[in-house]
């Protein structure tokens, strides 16, 4: 039998996705004031991509942090924050490759720490819009959605 249980959200948000999206939000604004460039970001990647990999960061920050702090509804605030983690997924990927074709092994430990960020901004991705499509389906049939938390416990 499946039973509801009560659930009583702990935390709003993890403090890691808040202290990823302050970083990269910190880093990419850095990079576009001072002009400068991880040298294997500069090596691997033409101007016009550089650009776009420091606007990428910035906007991943700008957005994400608003989708924890959005006010309206739960699908809203779930499309903000996908677009966040597109942002970041992309970004942290871009940086991900230039470091390995540059460095090769010796870009291991950033290197890994940089995929480890992208990999979970995409499990994200994937994770916002199953929920979308459950919020969608219910919407649809006049229900509330079943969508599980990240963080839960039982009373």
């Amino acid at each position: 039998m499946n039973r509801a249980r009560p659930v009583q959200i702990v935390s709003g948000r993890h403090p890691f996705e808040i202290a990823v999206l302050l970083a990269v939000l910190i880093c990419g604004v850095v990079l576009m004031v001072t002009d400068r460039r991880p040298a294997s970001v500069a090596a691997a990647m033409p101007a016009g991509v550089q650009a776009a990999w420091q606007v990428g960061l910035v906007v991943a920050g700008v957005i994400g942090l608003a989708a924890l702090a959005w006010p309206g509804s739960l699908p809203t605030s779930m499309g903000v924050e996908l677009v966040s983690m597109v942002a970041l997924g992309t970004s942290t990927s871009m940086y991900a490759v230039a470091l390995y074709v540059v460095s090769g092994m010796n870009a291991i430990a950033a290197g890994a720490f940089i995929v480890a960020v992208a990999v979970a901004s995409w499990a994200r991705v994937g994770q916002i819009i199953r929920d979308l499509r459950r919020v969608a389906r219910a919407a649809e049939q006049g229900l509330t959605a079943d969508v599980p938390l990240l963080m839960e416990r039982e009373r």
